[in-house]
C-alpha cells in the first residue's frame, strides 16, 4: 500500500480498510522512513512497513509469510445449534444428515459465519458472495437469505440465525453469540 497516494493518503485508506472489518494483509511500501510514520503506519493497522528502496525478492517473502499465516489461523469448521459448517468439504450438516445447499447458499452462509455477530450491509455480502463483476440486485439477495433460512431455521418465518437489520442488511447470531 503507497503512502503518497494522489487523492487519499494510504494511512487513511488503511484506516478505513480495518474499520470495515477486513483482515487481509497490509504490507505500506513507502519512501518515508521516519520512526513516526512507521509507527503511525503499524498503528493505523499495517501488518508491515518497508521503505524504498526494497528488494522485490523480500517483498514477495514478506507477502508469502503473510498468506501463510493468515490460512493457518483461517477457522474451517463452525458449529451452531445442530449444525456443522466444513468450509474446505464444502459441506453443511444437521446432526449429522447432509443439508444441500446450492454454491451461492453456501458461500452466503460461509460468510456469514465467519462474520458473527456483525451487521453486513446487502453491498457487502455482495461484493464477497458474488463478486464485483457480478449484476445481482439486492432483491437478488433477499431470496437467497430466504431460501438459505428455509434450509437452517426451525421458524423461518422467525429467525432466530439470519436476523434481517431495517434498511442496512443481515446478521447472522447463534446462541452463543
Amino acid at each position: 500500500m503507497y503512502i503518497m497516494l494522489p487523492k487519499i493518503n494510504g494511512y487513511e485508506v488503511c484506516r478505513l480498510v480495518r474499520e470495515q472489518g477486513l483482515e487481509m494483509p497490509i504490507i505500506m511500501l513507502t519512501a518515508k522512513g521516519e520512526e513516526s510514520d512507521i509507527v503511525l503506519g503499524l498503528n493505523l493497522g499495517a501488518d508491515d512497513y518497508v521503505t524504498k528502496p526494497f528488494s522485490i525478492k523480500e517483498l514477495l517473502a514478506r507477502s508469502a509469510a503473510f498468506l501463510r499465516r493468515s490460512r493457518q489461523n483461517e477457522q474451517e469448521v463452525y458449529e451452531f445449534s445442530n449444525f456443522v459448517l466444513d468450509i474446505p468439504a464444502r459441506k453443511l450438516t444437521k446432526k449429522g444428515r447432509e443439508v444441500k445447499l446450492s454454491p451461492k447458499e453456501f458461500g452466503l452462509l460461509e460468510f456469514f459465519v465467519k462474520h458473527e455477530g456483525r451487521a453486513l450491509t446487502r453491498d457487502e455480502i455482495l461484493n464477497h458472495v458474488w463478486g464485483y463483476d457480478c449484476y445481482v440486485t439486492a432483491r437478488s439477495i433477499d431470496r437467497f437469505v430466504t431460501t438459505l433460512r428455509n434450509k437452517i431455521e426451525v421458524k423461518p418465518s422467525r429467525p432466530g440465525f439470519i436476523k434481517t437489520i431495517r434498511e442496512i442488511g443481515y446478521k447472522f447470531e447463534t446462541a452463543d453469540s
